[in-house]
Protein backbone atom coordinates (compact mmCIF):
# COMPACT_ATOMS: atom_id res chain seq x y z
CA UNK A 1 0.00 0.00 0.00
CA UNK A 2 1.33 3.65 -0.89
CA UNK A 3 -0.41 6.61 0.70
CA UNK A 4 0.48 9.93 0.15
CA UNK A 5 1.97 12.17 3.01
CA UNK A 6 -1.31 14.30 3.04
CA UNK A 7 -3.12 11.15 3.41
CA UNK A 8 -0.69 9.46 6.01
CA UNK A 9 -0.53 12.71 8.35
CA UNK A 10 -4.47 12.71 8.30
CA UNK A 11 -4.68 9.34 9.08
CA UNK A 12 -2.24 9.31 11.96
CA UNK A 13 -4.45 12.42 13.53
CA UNK A 14 -7.42 10.26 13.42
CA UNK A 15 -5.72 7.93 15.52
CA UNK A 16 -4.03 9.46 18.18
CA UNK A 17 -7.20 11.39 18.11
CA UNK A 18 -9.51 8.42 18.89
CA UNK A 19 -6.38 7.57 21.16
CA UNK A 20 -7.22 10.49 23.39
CA UNK A 21 -10.76 10.02 23.00
CA UNK A 22 -10.16 6.31 24.41
CA UNK A 23 -8.02 7.51 27.52
CA UNK A 24 -10.47 9.73 28.47
CA UNK A 25 -13.03 7.65 28.71
CA UNK A 26 -10.92 5.04 30.63
CA UNK A 27 -10.30 7.57 33.82
CA UNK A 28 -10.46 3.62 35.70
CA UNK A 29 -7.09 3.22 34.66
CA UNK A 30 -4.34 5.15 36.33
CA UNK A 31 -1.15 6.40 34.52
CA UNK A 32 1.23 4.51 36.68
CA UNK A 33 -0.96 1.23 35.27
CA UNK A 34 -0.18 2.58 31.85
CA UNK A 35 3.66 2.95 32.45
CA UNK A 36 3.96 -0.22 33.88
CA UNK A 37 2.19 -1.99 30.94
CA UNK A 38 3.32 -0.12 28.29
CA UNK A 39 6.05 2.53 28.91
CA UNK A 40 3.77 5.41 28.42
CA UNK A 41 0.82 7.44 30.05
CA UNK A 42 -1.39 10.33 29.59
CA UNK A 43 1.71 12.87 30.74
CA UNK A 44 4.23 11.45 28.39
CA UNK A 45 1.37 11.88 25.36
CA UNK A 46 1.04 15.41 26.23
CA UNK A 47 4.83 15.62 26.90
CA UNK A 48 5.07 14.80 23.06
CA UNK A 49 2.33 17.18 21.82
CA UNK A 50 4.14 19.60 23.51
CA UNK A 51 8.04 18.79 22.05
CA UNK A 52 6.28 18.25 18.69
CA UNK A 53 4.65 22.07 18.99
CA UNK A 54 8.06 23.64 20.16
CA UNK A 55 9.43 21.93 17.27
CA UNK A 56 7.51 23.70 14.84
CA UNK A 57 8.17 26.99 16.76
CA UNK A 58 4.29 26.88 17.77
CA UNK A 59 3.45 27.69 21.76
CA UNK A 60 2.67 25.89 23.71
CA UNK A 61 2.58 25.39 27.86
CA UNK A 62 2.51 22.03 29.54
CA UNK A 63 -0.35 22.81 30.85
CA UNK A 64 -1.98 23.30 27.39
CA UNK A 65 -0.83 20.23 26.16
CA UNK A 66 -1.98 18.17 29.12
CA UNK A 67 -5.16 20.11 28.57
CA UNK A 68 -5.48 18.66 25.06
CA UNK A 69 -4.92 15.02 26.18
CA UNK A 70 -6.83 15.01 29.55
CA UNK A 71 -9.63 16.96 27.82
CA UNK A 72 -9.65 19.41 31.00
CA UNK A 73 -7.60 20.49 33.39
CA UNK A 74 -4.82 18.04 34.66
CA UNK A 75 -5.53 19.46 38.60
CA UNK A 76 -8.84 19.06 37.44
CA UNK A 77 -8.44 15.34 36.29
CA UNK A 78 -6.43 14.48 38.73
CA UNK A 79 -8.67 15.71 42.19
CA UNK A 80 -11.55 13.21 39.69
CA UNK A 81 -9.90 10.16 38.56
CA UNK A 82 -6.45 10.42 39.89
CA UNK A 83 -6.32 7.50 43.11
CA UNK A 84 -3.09 6.79 45.58
CA UNK A 85 -0.53 4.20 43.80
CA UNK A 86 -0.23 1.19 45.77
CA UNK A 87 2.39 -0.85 47.08
CA UNK A 88 2.47 -3.33 44.10
CA UNK A 89 1.98 -0.69 41.56
CA UNK A 90 4.66 1.34 42.58
CA UNK A 91 6.95 -1.93 42.64
CA UNK A 92 6.02 -2.46 39.06
CA UNK A 93 6.63 0.77 38.14
CA UNK A 94 10.15 0.68 39.87
CA UNK A 95 11.36 -2.61 38.23
CA UNK A 96 10.45 -1.61 34.81
CA UNK A 97 12.26 1.87 34.74
CA UNK A 98 15.57 0.66 36.30
CA UNK A 99 18.22 1.32 33.73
Amino acid sequence: MSLDDKSRIELEAAVYRRLVEHLRGRNDVQNIDLMNLAGFCRNCLSNWMKEAADGKGIAMSKDESREIVYGMPYDEWRAKHQKEASADQKSAFEKSHRH
